[in-house]
């Protein structure tokens, strides 16, 4: 190897201080720097799987949160429909409570109004009795007792005499219900022997209403059905009419 220009002790040297060196720059620099290069690896791996859980989790949350909304929205629709609901039925309440107590405040006055009229009529009865039997006195030229004056008055308004009511002798009826119609409100024992007289010919399951209508001047109107029994006053001044016509 001298023959060639190499020293053996020289390149024996050299190649001993290139190991060292080696050795020291594998100690002191490579490994450290791998090392390093190692740790960077591994914190971007890191923050790589960190931001791609960040990003799935915001994706859940945003999925999490459009459904919280979601279901927000249809449980205040719910709420709002079910608020509607109960406010509408709530109005339908108070107008139909406030209908029916106008109904009511109406049948109350109603009922007032006839339970007066009735009560002026019952008063003006005597007093247009009284009249009619004056008048009469002065046609007949004599007087009349006054049992007989009341007889009369009662006969003329009630429709009943000697105990039976005038219109229903003779007559043939059949239904269910009558109305009995009055030119002024029949006392209490008229109406009991009126309804007993429509009852036995009708029947005890029969209904029977009482009405006033000052037009008729007096006597009784019975309707059963669609037959009128007419025994008023008025009824015989039309035939009366139409007989001098």
């Amino acid at each position: 190897m001298e023959a060639i220009g190499i020293n053996l002790g020289y390149l024996l040297v050299h190649t001993l201080n290139f190991l060292i060196m080696l050795l020291v720059l594998a100690a002191l620099a490579y490994r450290p720097i791998l090392n390093a290069l190692e740790n960077r690896r591994q914190k971007i791996a890191q923050g790589l799987e960190d931001s791609r859980i960040a990003s799935e989790a915001r994706a859940n949350a945003e999925q999490e949160a459009e459904k919280i909304i979601a279901e927000a929205q249809e449980k205040a629709g719910v709420i709002v429909r079910e608020a509607t609901e109960r406010a509408d039925l709530a109005a339908r309440e108070i107008h139909e409570a406030a209908k029916a107590d106008a109904e009511r405040a109406r049948d109350t006055a109603m009922i007032e109004v006839q339970q007066e009229r009735d009560r002026n009529l019952t008063d003006l009865r005597g007093q247009v009795g009284t009249l009619a039997i004056a008048i009469a006195q002065k046609l007949i030229g004599s007087s009349l007792d006054e049992g007989r004056q009341r007889g009369l008055i009662n006969e003329f308004f009630s429709g009943v005499r000697e105990g039976r009511v005038t219109v229903l002798e003779g007559a043939n009826i059949s239904g269910g219900s009558a109305e009995v119609i009055s030119a002024l409100p029949l006392t209490p024992q008229e109406q009991d022997r009126v309804k007993q007289d429509i009852l036995s010919r009708l029947g005890d399951q029969a209904t029977v209403t009482f009405r006033v209508d000052p037009t008729i001047l007096g006597g009784l109107v019975i309707r059963v059905g669609d037959r009128v029994l007419d025994a008023s006053l008025s009824g015989q001044l039309d035939q009366m009419r139409e007989t001098m016509v």
